[in-house]
């Protein structure tokens, strides 16, 4: 026996089961499909503060270095420290050259 026309009740229910199987799936991606946007828009506030955070550092890097003290110059070049003290103490143990006058050839030398 054929039957034709409406379905019966087992038909209803399978039709009944395959539209709420689909609302469940589209439900589903519609959900994970939000929650892949929100992650997304996350971790791109992230990078961008993350950014901002490095440009600061660098101004302050910059404004700490503007301020800072300058480094002290190099010796002349050819000129040898060592061979320079030595030679102001000869002339400190010669007698040539006084307590006062012996520092600060040294710390003219050293500066």
């Amino acid at each position: 026996m054929l039957r034709r026309g409406r379905p019966g009740l087992i038909g209803l229910a399978a039709r009944t089961a395959v539209v709420a199987g689909t609302a469940s799936a589209v439900s589903g991606a519609v959900a994970n499909s939000q929650q892949q946007k929100s992650q997304a828009a996350y971790e791109q506030q992230q990078y961008q503060a993350a950014q901002q955070q490095a440009q600061i550092d660098a101004a302050a890097q910059a404004a700490a270095a503007q301020y800072a003290s300058p480094p002290a110059p190099a010796p002349a070049a050819g000129v040898d420290i060592v061979a320079e003290l030595q030679k102001l103490a000869a002339l400190k143990e010669a007698g040539i050259l006084d307590d006062a006058e012996f520092a600060a050839a040294k710390a003219k030398l050293l500066a």
